[in-house]
This record gives structure tokens, C-alpha cells and sequence, in this order.
């Protein structure tokens, strides 16, 4: 069933781009126009109630009157205000049945659906009511329907009809009660649609302004055709013997009189639970999905994913400036390069993605749900500013020195809360006037509370000088972050060479304890290059993990070992040590960390001998992704919490 909508939706939608245009479908506004046709509604209703009078004796002749009186605006708007209302119910309709044909309801999206459904029946509602007011026999025959079918209720029983048509009496009192539900109702309706539209990141609630203008030019010139007009006046003392029925928005009025009202309540009752129970029926086998993420480049975040929601949704939830318009697969605005992982495509119009860029790596972000950790690289918005990076406030919580040059400083976040992060990323801690220094975090995620950094003094270094003589426990810190997209990838089966350069072991050490956490089995090789033996802090930890780990081997080199390191192990500097060990690097990867010089020496040397520049990989800022050291885009190696 669903797939059959499913094709005749793209098949209607390929038409009307041929006809409309990807970037002015209407049925990639669905939402959109609905917002619109509503204050349409609003604005012309304010206006109709302008010249309402809400009185048993007045009501019928004060619509006439600016029915027929002032035809030329009154009676227009009158007609606008019913056709919109139409429209908003029609437009609300399709966006629901297009939700749920492109399995746009489950998950996570359940209660956009669920108020998506309440915001239907607050629709149909309003419009009821507005045929209450005119006081024709069409409102005559509907406020007695209603009133009966309440009634039918074990909880009102009959009050309703005691209280305002028993007996052919009905008073003022009824106008002022229609009058107040015809203004709570869209206030209703209006709260609940502010409700649902928070639930979808960078919603557009405003469809382009061609649409909104044609949107309008149909509605007028449908009123001016077919102006809407009033039947008969009520009159109470009679029963009308025939009426011109509303079969758009009065149906149910029709199964009343011959199902009775109890079982056209079980009807709608049930039908009701059955569209609220929809995003769980038929039930589904669960598929647990833990720690996908979405790598963003050139923004350098890490994105954490939902079961089913789109890489678009997903960028969008978290501010980055992606570049998106229809958001149903039609016009190809937020096409992207799929540079790591696989996703799931929704349908879509083949026209803006073919077969050809799907095979280069292209996908579009509104249609492809990460299946486990991707990476992707999207051209941004022009002129978008850079998105803003989340400030906290921490306290210093230990100052370890391991080495003559190196501190481990770790912090605490105020009020205790953990700060989430990915193994290898980075914080930049702000000074007081606003300078950065970037360190990476040298902890798996979920370790601890603290936040470990290494961080290595550099000689007249503002920050390093002062976490080496001034600083103290219990000294505040801000800092901003977690920054950075460089992460180990588990979408490979090939052993792992990590190459650290003093202090670069940090995010090495990070990404090794959450891989042994995790149960990597990967072969992991970690070459750590450093001076002297006394710079080699945390050396014992990684002889452990050896002896822990079978499937992990620690290789560290001395570039400058003196007499009395009594060093007889591997010298020189350490990506010629993984030369002289691989003569083929093509069936590894490399995840290089450390100085700008060591990391520029070793990845051209590293392609020499076979390595992909996709299984090459840098602790970098504003690095293109997988892209060679030495190419323009190039511009800056983060050493590993050696920033001054």
C-alpha cells in the first residue's frame, strides 16, 4: 500500500516540477501553505467579525448585509474566509498522507504525527462551527445535529439541548457561546501548530513568495466564481425539509442520521486511535542503533544521528548552515559529497541525483539516513555565519605533572554535568581576553567526569606557563567545544597504524581506550615518536595495553636518546620506523597526530609506499577531508595540545 503511494506521489510530484518548477512545487510546501491559508483565514475572519452581529435577531441580516451590502469587500472576504479554510484542511490532509507514505511518521517523528493529528481535527472543528453562525437553515440543521449528538453522551445527557434549544428557545446566549468557540478553536488550533512546527529543525512556515501570490489569486478568483452565500434564515418553529448539504466538512452529520450519534462516536473515536497509534502499527522488529554520528566538513563537528531522521534533519537540529529547500528529494539544493559510511536513500526524484553521482559519492541529505558513523562534506549557505561553538565553564580538578615539560590537567564541568564527546576531538580553552588554545581530549568519552588534557609547556607559552607555575586546584577555566572531526572509523577492517608525536599521544590515547573499551579487534599499531626517554610520560600505560591486548603493539622511538637513557630500542623519526617496518602501507590506515613537520614528512612518504589518501588521517584544523598534507586546502596541523 505504501509503496503504491509511494510511486504515484513521485509521479504527481514529476509532473507538477515539469509544470510548477522543483523550486515552486506545491506539494513540497504542504506545510507551508497550510500556515498560510490559515492567517488567510485569520485576517479575513477578523475581518467578517468586524461587522458580526452576535445576536438571535441579528445575526442572519448583519451577514447578509456584508454579504450583499459591500459585496466588493465583505462579500469577497467571506468567500476567501471559506476557501481557505477548505484549502487548509485539504493541504493538512496531504501533508499527513504524505507523511505516512514515506514512513515519515515513526520514530522519533511520532509526536509531529500525533499533533499533526489533533491540529486535523482542530480544522474540521473550526470549520463546523463556522457554519453555526450565519443562522441559515444550513446552521440551524448543524447547531441541532451537534447538540443532539452531545447529548447522546452518558456525560452531558441532554443538557445541551435543555440548555440552549429545548423547546425552539434559543437566545443571545447561544451567539455568544458559538462566537467564543469559533475564536478558541484556531487560537487552539494555532498553539498546537506552533507546538508541532518545533519539533522540525529550521521549519519553513512561509511557502516562496510565488506560491503564496498564485496560492492567493486562485482563492479570489474561486470566490468571485462561486462566492459563498447563505441559504434560507433559521427558523426554529419549522424543521427545513431540504438544505444544500456541505459534504467536505459535514460527512458525519449524514452518518448520524442513519447510524445514530453513540455509533458515529465509536466511529470517529476509533478513527482517531488508529491515526494517533499509526507511527507504532504494523509493530516493528526494534533495531538498536548506538553511537551513529555524522562527521561535517568544512564545519569540523561530529553530529550525533536518530534511528530514521535524515542527515539534513540532523544538521539542521544542531544550526549547521546547510543548504535545503523542497526537503522531499525534487530540487537537489542539499546535495552533498558522502565522503565515509553508507546511508538509506528515500525515494526520490532520479532527475536530481543520477546514477552517475551516486557512484562519485553524492547523495542528497533531506533523502539519506545514516545506516552507522558517516562522514559527509555539504557546500554551506553563502554568506552563513560561522556556527557558534557552546561555552562552558569548568574548574580545574588535578594537575599531574608526567614529564619534566608535561601536565595532565584535568577539569570538571560546573555543576558536575559530563561533557559528551567523540575519542579525538578537541576543546579550545579562552583566555581571558578572548585568545584560544586548543588541546585534545586525552580520555575515552564516558570515562569520567573529568576532562583529561595533556598539556606541554612551551617556553614563554601564555597558557602552558600558567598551568606550570600559577595555576591551582579549584581554578576556574572556560572553554569552548567539543570541536573537531577526527575520530577513529570502524567501517574498515584494515590494522591501524597510529603515529604520535609527543604530546600528540593524547588524542591517541583517547581514541585506543574507547576502541578497547568497545571490543575493537582490529590490529592496532601505535608508533609513538619522541626526544628522550623522559618524554615518553605515559610509556608504562601503553607497554600495558600491550600486554593486555592481543591485538595491540606499542613501538616507541627515541629521535634524540642521550647516554644515559640507556635507550637500545627503535631511533630516528618515527614515520621512517613505520617505512623501514611496511614496504606496502596500501592495505592499512594511518591516523597521524602530532607536529605540523612530522605529520607534512610522513604523508607524502606514506603514499609513496601504497596508502590511500582515505586511509590517511590528521588531527587537523580546516583540513579538507582525506586530502593530501600538501595540497592548497591544506593550512594548519592542531599539535596535539602543543598550542602555546
Amino acid at each position: 500500500m505504501q509503496n503504491f503511494a509511494q510511486h504515484a506521489f513521485l509521479a504527481v510530484e514529476k509532473a507538477f516540477n515539469a509544470l510548477f518548477g522543483e523550486r515552486l512545487n506545491p506539494l513540497y510546501y504542504l506545510g507551508a501553505i497550510s500556515y498560510f491559508l490559515f492567517w488567510v483565514a485569520v485576517a479575513s475572519g477578523l475581518y467578517i467579525y468586524a461587522f458580526f452581529e452576535t445576536g438571535l435577531a441579528s445575526a442572519y441580516a448583519s451577514v447578509e448585509s456584508l454579504t450583499h451590502g459591500q459585496w466588493y469587500a465583505g462579500g469577497i472576504l467571506r468567500s476567501l474566509h471559506r476557501y481557505a479554510s477548505d484549502g487548509l484542511v485539504i493541504t493538512m490532509l496531504l501533508h499527513l498522507l504524505r507523511h505516512w507514505t514515506f514512513g515519515h511518521h515513526r520514530g522519533f517523528r511520532w509526536f509531529s504525527w500525533v499533533t499533526g493529528v489533533a491540529l486535523l481535527w482542530l480544522a474540521y472543528a473550526s470549520g463546523i462551527n463556522g457554519y453555526m453562525l450565519p443562522w441559515d437553515r444550513l446552521a440551524q440543521f448543524v447547531v441541532i445535529a451537534t447538540t443532539e449528538w452531545f447529548d447522546a453522551l452518558p456525560v452531558i445527557g441532554g443538557a445541551m439541548t435543555r440548555n440552549f434549544i429545548y423547546n425552539a428557545n434559543v437566545s443571545d446566549r447561544l451567539f455568544s457561546l458559538l462566537s467564543f468557540i469559533h475564536i478558541g478553536l484556531p487560537l487552539s488550533l494555532l498553539a498546537v501548530l506552533w507546538i508541532h512546527t518545533q519539533r522540525t529543525p529550521s521549519a519553513k512556515t512561509n511557502p516562496p513568495r510565488p506560491l503564496m501570490l498564485g496560492t492567493l489569486a486562485c482563492l479570489l478568483v474561486l470566490s468571485l466564481l462561486k462566492p459563498a452565500l447563505s441559504q434560507p434564515p433559521a427558523d426554529m418553529g419549522t424543521q427545513p425539509a431540504a438544505i444544500d448539504f456541505d459534504w467536505f466538512y459535514l460527512p458525519a452529520y449524514a452518518l448520524i442520521h442513519d447510524w445514530g450519534p453513540l455509533r458515529v462516536w465509536a466511529l470517529l473515536a476509533g478513527a482517531t486511535v488508529l491515526l494517533a497509534l499509526l507511527p507504532w502499527l504494523p509493530p516493528r522488529a526494534r533495531v538498536l542503533r548506538t553511537g551513529a554520528s555524522m562527521a561535517v566538513h568544512p564545519d569540523e563537528r561530529i553530529i550525533e544521528t536518530r534511528a530514521g531522521e535524515s542527515l539534513l534533519d540532523a544538521g539542521l537540529r544542531e544550526g549547521l548552515p546547510m543548504p535545503f529547500d523542497c526537503r522531499n528529494g525534487g530540487c537537489g539544493v542539499c546535495k552533498a559529497r558522502l565522503l565515509r559510511g553508507e546511508v538509506r536513500l528515500q525515494p526520490y526524484q532520479e532527475e536530481v541525483l543520477t546514477p552517475a553521482e551516486r557512484a562519485a559519492g553524492m547523495t542528497l541529505l533531506c533523502c539519506a539516513e545514516a545506516l552507522g558513523d558517516v562522514e559527509i562534506e555539504y557546500v554551506p549557505l553563502a554568506g552563513a555565519k560561522p556556527l557558534p561553538v557552546k561555552r562552558h565553564l569548568a574548574h580545574v580538578t588535578r594537575l599531574e605533572p608526567l614529564a619534566p615539560d608535561v601536565m595532565r590537567l584535568c577539569l570538571r564541568l560546573d555543576r558536575g554535568a559530563a561533557l559528551r564527546y567523540h575519542a579525538g576531538q578537541y576543546i579550545n580553552i579562552v583566555l581571558a581576553d578572548g585568545a584560544k588554545r586548543s588541546f585534545s581530549f586525552a580520555a575515552a568519552p564516558g570515562a569520567s567526569d573529568e576532562i583529561e588534557l595533556h598539556v606541554r609547556r612551551i617556553p614563554g607559552g601564555r597558557f602552558t606557563t600558567a598551568v606550570f607555575s600559577g595555576m591551582a586546584v579549584g581554578d576556574a577555566i572556560r572553554f569552548e567545544g567539543p570541536l573537531g572531526a577526527f575520530t577513529l572509523r570502524e567501517d574498515s577492517e584494515k590494522p591501524i597504524l597510529f603515529v604520535a608525536g609527543s604530546t600528540g599521544f593524547a588524542p591517541v590515547k583517547s581514541m585506543l581506550e574507547q576502541a578497547f573499551r568497545s571490543g575493537l579487534q582490529r590490529r592496532m599499531i601505535l608508533y609513538w615518536g619522541v626526544r628522550r626517554r623522559a618524554d615518553l610520560y605515559l610509556g608504562e600505560l601503553a607497554a600495558q595495553w600491550a600486554r593486555e591486548h592481543g591485538n595491540f603493539t606499542f613501538v616507541p622511538v627515541l629521535s634524540e636518546p642521550a647516554p644515559e637513557d640507556r635507550w637500545s630500542g627503535r631511533t630516528g623519526l618515527v614515520h621512517e620506523a613505520i617505512l623501514a617496518d611496511y614496504p606496502d602501507l596500501s592495505a592499512h590506515q594511518v591516523y597521524a597526530c602530532g607536529s605540523v613537520q612530522m605529520v607534512a614528512a610522513a604523508q607524502p612518504a606514506f603514499a609513496q609506499r601504497g596508502l590511500s589518501s582515505d586511509d590517511c588521517f590528521s588531527d587537523a584544523f580546516h583540513l579538507a577531508p582525506q586530502r593530501p598534507l600538501g595540497s592548497a586546502q591544506a593550512d594548519l596541523v592542531k599539535l596535539g595540545g602543543s598550542h602555546v
